[in-house]
């Protein structure tokens, strides 16, 4: 892997390597000379860019005047919503040049990663009886490669029950993961009534990737990393060590949990990226949903991708916090979220034909089953 530089500011990310500017998930389209504009200013916040700094850099060779600068500038202050008048990214010094305000964050480069192979080629069909998902596969697609380069990604998997969340998450690993070249945790939240147990769907994950193949360079970061978390997987503690264990990890914080389970995911990946699905986060305990935000929001690389599910209208209705928590993620480029809609009468039709291997279904048939299929109850949510 080609050892590049990325930058982080506020909610975007520069990407210099694929020449890309990025505000969370979503690429921020920009001319191949404001991106070079941007890319000098980023590289040297803080102290004053003189013009003529830009026009040898950016225009080398070239005799352009003033106002292709400002042109440039001009652009980026549109796409990342700045104001000349109180900027947050790009401050106009009148007559002498421009210095970029936002604190920046260069992420450390990792050419020493293990490449992994990534399909599907380009226009792979979907999966049989995945109807009416192409856009949703393409974006997991996306967040792979990003995740594949270091940059990781949350994704949060949002509609009502039946809607597809589930069909869509394992069609799609289905396709992604070897088992080789990578490491896929999965862990189920359950209704619990009370406080229940903290990071439950966390430690099923985790306890399943210690079971499986290769699980002993699981126990092994987890020991050296994340001491509070192997104690409470008795199961992957060799016998005789659980003693020892406890009196390292005793009386650790949930605080220190979060730091400790985050730092271990990034030595892990390291050498395997990881695929973390988390179902049903209506339902998640609250530390759960804890270390997720806390992983969402580091800086540092990983090769991570996690996928959660849930349904907003349950979640509304029970005042959990997963639905403010992605909120707030995705409006500081932190998160994304994905959310399912229920089918078209063109959706059933392809269904059906699909499913019986029949060139076509009368129109007043996709209609009624259309209508049937969705169905909502007094508390707004989807009876299939």
């Amino acid at each position: 892997m080609a050892e590049t530089r990325v930058w982080h500011f506020g909610p975007f990310r520069l990407d210099e390597g694929a020449e890309r500017l990025w505000c969370g998930a979503e690429a921020v389209r920009l001319t191949a000379k404001a991106f070079a504009v941007l890319r000098y200013l980023v590289e040297h916040a803080g102290p004053l860019v003189t013009k003529e700094e830009l026009f040898s850099t950016v225009w080398s060779g070239v005799s352009v005047s003033d106002a292709a600068l400002a042109v440039c500038i001009r652009e980026l202050r549109q796409a990342m919503g700045d104001a000349a008048q109180t900027p947050q990214y790009v401050e106009t010094v009148r007559g002498r040049g421009y210095r970029f305000l936002a604190p920046v964050t260069l992420a450390a480069p990792s050419p020493t990663l293990p490449e992994v192979e990534l399909s599907p080629p380009s226009g792979t069909a979907l999966p049989v009886l995945l109807v009416g998902r192409e856009t949703a596969f393409a974006q997991l697609w996306h967040a792979w490669e990003l995740a594949l380069q270091g940059q990781r990604q949350v994704i949060f998997i949002t509609g009502e029950a039946g809607i597809g969340k589930t069909t869509l998450v394992d069609a799609w690993v289905a396709e992604a993961a070897v088992p080789e070249t990578l490491w896929l945790g999965r862990g189920q939240c359950i209704e619990q009534h009370g406080a229940g147990e903290a990071y439950l769907p966390l430690l099923e994950a985790l306890g399943r990737l210690g079971r499986a193949a290769g699980g002993s360079e699981l126990v092994h970061v987890l020991h050296q990393q994340a001491p509070s978390w192997l104690m409470h997987l008795p199961a992957l503690v060799p016998a005789g060590a659980f003693e020892a264990l406890q009196r390292r990890a005793g009386g650790t914080t949930r605080e220190r949990m979060l730091r400790e389970l985050a730092e271990a995911v990034e030595v892990l990946t390291s050498e395997r990226p990881l695929i973390l699905v988390v179902e049903d986060l209506h339902w998640s305990d609250g530390a759960t949903l804890d270390w997720l935000a806390y992983v969402a929001r580091r800086r540092e690389a990983a090769r991570l991708l996690v996928l959660g599910t849930y349904r907003p209208v349950e979640a509304i209705v029970r005042e959990h916090r997963v639905h403010t928590v992605t909120q707030e993620l995705r409006l500081h480029g932190q998160a994304m979220e994905m959310v399912m809609s229920p089918w078209s009468t063109a959706g059933v039709g392809m269904y059906l034909t699909q499913r019986f291997g029949t060139p076509a279904f009368p129109r007043t048939l996709t209609n009624c089953l259309n209508h049937r299929s969705y169905r909502v109850d007094k508390r707004g949510r989807y009876m299939i």
